[in-house]
């Protein structure tokens, strides 16, 4: 008997190390899973938004309405799925990873299912015939919560799902499983927020997506066979506290909730801000996006790891970061200081890394502690106190975008969101130690008072973006869209949005509206201007005499209007005009009118995001509908590589029989026209001979010739085969828009 006893107390410590070697395993999987999860998360996120502007319009309001939905099936899914895990057990003796393996097999099928459903909603929105923009937007909102809510719950129920499927085996981690999972999420959605980008220019939207669901289907299947490999626990090992941790008594649960709520609500606005402040240095490409986000989960990332390697002693140390939190906040505003110098790729390195780095990284610490702290590994207050953030993170962005950068614009915005941390590290600061715990360092009040002092600094030191102009030649406006400045530079006006010149006086944009107009077989009666800019093509049109409607997508663009034209007040009280707010695609597939031409002049540059729904062949069609017979679509293209040009000239021939193209008067960008009738082949005499006599002055009024015959000879002299165009990039196929070719080019360039 004493042999055998020494013999089992032999192998006790083989035992245990295998029964941790299992552990580490299932962990390591579950790290996996989430890896592969979050990469998967951010790719539906930014393709399921841009398969919904196509359908439903590139409108802020409509970007919220997807991010909200987008946000709120998160939030949902993680409450529920906290709640309703211990069913699962009630109701068999399958593992719980199968419940896991659920979740994810619904998301891959998701993925395959929405764009689907997006064009399903749009096709029933026209039969029903809505009109005005609340209605619309209503039933645009109901439809995308009928079809991507679903899916998106499923999303939101993994944290909690894994949490208690990881209990099962007893590898909770010490009541710290969230911030282990959360860890590797961060890490799989910084891949999902750069890799896709070429992806979508290799394979397009639709074949993006089906990668994303292969994906989500692999994890269901090996999450399976991780249950046929390991079983069912014989009963739920609930994995043990923390040091310190009280799940029914947790003290300052309250005060924590209300963080969770604010870190949601502060980062996500501010995200939104940081795309306003960066945006004049890094523009409006995706890629410029995929900096801001990629740096966003980079220090996510950073500070989640920081976190889990300071262990439960975190908790202790937490209160020195909020004091210096506030200061964080406000770093953008020294690096989006426009006196800041240096060569491109150092001042992106420099504006990001310090203004965005040091603050979401303590967020980064804060928040899976925060989370841990709520839940002690219990994934049903787990999943409560992750709702709780998610709801945090829909309401900031509806916040900042339509109440704080239209009232107060992005510095002032900024500043009000740091005050939220400023109020937060004075409380840790300053308030008294809790009954049987010991007083915080004395050193803390005098950081505080340090990171004010930073506060205060970067307030008052910092210029904004358009500081840079003078006072007495600008004006600014803001609206939920965009910050708007019409200004001078030497002797030439300008008009930026966010930052990003959109045009200047140019003659060009007279030819916009003249040349298509005076080229009609008979005198045309209601016309379209797709893209205000200055409203230099929407006077043109005016002059002429003729029902003249414009579409524009930023409130704020027609309110500079009288800044670049003396008769602003003349033209907008013409009973012909009027100005819509809207994305102008959208415009046409709501209208009812039809016009003789329709021009567009889509935002420069032509890799901007979003442009390509303004060159795309669905879009085509769409202005087709609106035609009356013999119209003529009139398109601008601002120049781009020969990939571009051929893209956008090719989807134009696919959808007309008849195309001209013309460089314009200035040599830089190109005249596009389009019609399912034969274009008249007029002189430049006959065309001139066509103008009313307003439009006649209009056409000389900017030069640069002196008459309409010189203008319009100089610019048929400039006419260019189609044919010749296409032969420029003969493999490249037309614009559509699941292949967006200009937005997407990384691949193309580095080919070259």
């Amino acid at each position: 008997m004493q042999t055998g006893a020494a013999v089992s107390r032999a192998r006790e410590p083989e035992s245990i190390s295998s029964r941790d070697n299992i552990l580490a395993k299932i962990r390591t999987r579950f790290f996996a899973f989430f890896l592969v999860s979050g990469f998967c998360g951010i790719l539906y996120e930014v393709i399921w938004m841009r398969l919904a502007m196509a359908q439903f319009g590139v409108t802020t309001a409509m970007t919220s309405i997807v991010i909200s939905v987008f946000m709120a099936g998160l939030g949902a899914g993680s409450w529920a799925a906290g709640r309703l895990t211990q069913r699962w057990d009630e109701g068999g003796r399958l593992p719980r990873i199968h419940a896991y393996a659920l979740t994810e097999l619904v998301i891959g099928i998701g993925s395959l299912a929405v764009p689907y459903e997006l064009l399903a909603g749009r096709k029933l929105l026209e039969a029903a015939g809505v009109s005005s923009s609340v209605g619309y937007y209503a039933a645009a909102g109901m439809w995308l919560g009928v079809a991507l809510i679903p899916w998106c719950t499923a999303m939101g129920a993994t944290f909690p799902v894994a949490m208690w499927a990881m209990q099962e085996w007893g590898s909770g981690d010490r009541g710290r499983s969230f911030s282990y999972l959360y860890v590797a999420n961060v890490l799989g959605a910084l891949g999902g927020a750069t890799l896709p980008l070429l992806l979508i220019e290799a394979l397009g939207f639709r074949g993006t997506l089906r990668v994303g669901g292969i994906l989500n289907v692999g994890l269901a299947v090996w999450a399976l066979a991780l249950g046929s490999q390991f079983g069912r626990a014989p009963q739920s090992r609930a994995v043990a506290d923390a040091p310190g941790m009280d799940k029914t008594t947790m003290p300052g649960s309250r005060l924590n909730l209300v963080l969770l709520f604010s870190t949601g609500f502060t980062s996500m606005g501010m995200e939104v801000v940081w795309i306003r402040l960066y945006t004049p240095y890094l523009g409006t490409m995706v890629y410029a996006f995929a900096f801001i986000l990629g740096t966003y989960l980079i220090a996510t990332f950073l500070g989640s790891l920081w976190y889990r390697r300071e262990g439960v002693e975190a908790r202790d140390r937490s209160a020195m970061l909020w004091a210096v939190l506030g200061a964080a906040a406000l770093l953008p505003l020294a690096t989006a200081d426009p006196r800041m110098g240096g060569s491109f790729w150092l001042r992106v390195v420099v504006r990001l890394a310090v203004g965005i780095l040091p603050f979401t990284t303590l967020l980064g610490f804060l928040t899976p502690m925060l989370v841990d702290r709520v839940s002690g590994g219990d994934p049903r207050r787990a999943g409560a106190a992750y709702a709780l953030n998610v709801v945090g993170c829909i309401l900031g962005p509806l916040a900042v975008g339509f109440v704080l950068l239209p009232l107060a614009g992005e510095r002032w915005a900024l500043v009000t969101l740091a005050g939220v941390w400023v109020a937060a590290g004075a409380y840790f600061a300053f308030r008294p130690p809790a009954p049987g715990q010991p007083a915080p360092p004395r050193a803390w009040p005098w950081v505080f008072a340090a990171s004010m002092a930073t506060c205060a600094a970067l307030v008052g030191l910092t210029h904004d973006f358009a500081s840079q102009f003078p006072d007495n030649d600008k004006m600014v406006r803001r609206d939920a869209t965009a910050t708007v400045i019409a200004t001078r530079l030497g002797k030439s006006k300008l008009l930026l949005v966010n930052g990003v010149l959109m045009t200047e006086v140019t003659p060009i944009t007279k030819f916009m509206a003249h040349f298509p107009m005076a080229l009609l077989e008979r005198p045309p009666q209601h016309v379209l201007d797709i893209c205000f800019g200055m409203g230099t093509t929407y006077r043109s049109m005016l002059s002429w005499g003729v029902r003249t409607d414009a579409a524009e997508l930023a409130l704020s663009v027609p309110a500079v209007f009288s800044y670049f034209h003396a008769d602003t007040a003349q033209v907008l009280r013409s009973p012909l005009g009027r100005v819509y707010i809207d994305d102008g695609r959208r415009h046409l597939e709501r209208t009812q009118e039809m016009y003789d031409v329709i021009t567009i002049d889509p935002p420069p540059p032509i890799s901007a995001a979003g442009s390509s729904l303004l060159y795309s062949k669905e879009f085509y069609e769409t202005a087709k509908r609106r035609l009356q017979p013999g119209g003529i679509v009139a398109q601008w293209v601002p120049g781009g590589d020969p990939a571009d040009l051929v893209a956008v000239t090719r989807a134009v021939r696919e959808s007309f029989l008849y195309v001209r193209a013309f460089l314009s008067v200035e040599g830089r960008g190109l005249h596009l026209l389009a019609s399912d009738s034969p274009i008249p082949n007029r002189s430049a005499q006959e065309l001139a001979a066509r103008l009313p006599a307003s439009a006649r002055t209009d056409l000389v009024e900017w030069g640069p010739y002196r008459t309409p015959e010189a203008q319009f000879a100089a610019l048929l002299k400039k006419e260019v085969a189609v044919d010749d165009l296409l032969r420029m990039a003969p493999s490249v196929a037309a614009m559509t828009d699941d292949r967006p070719i200009n937005e997407y080019y990384l691949l193309r360039e580095l080919s070259q």
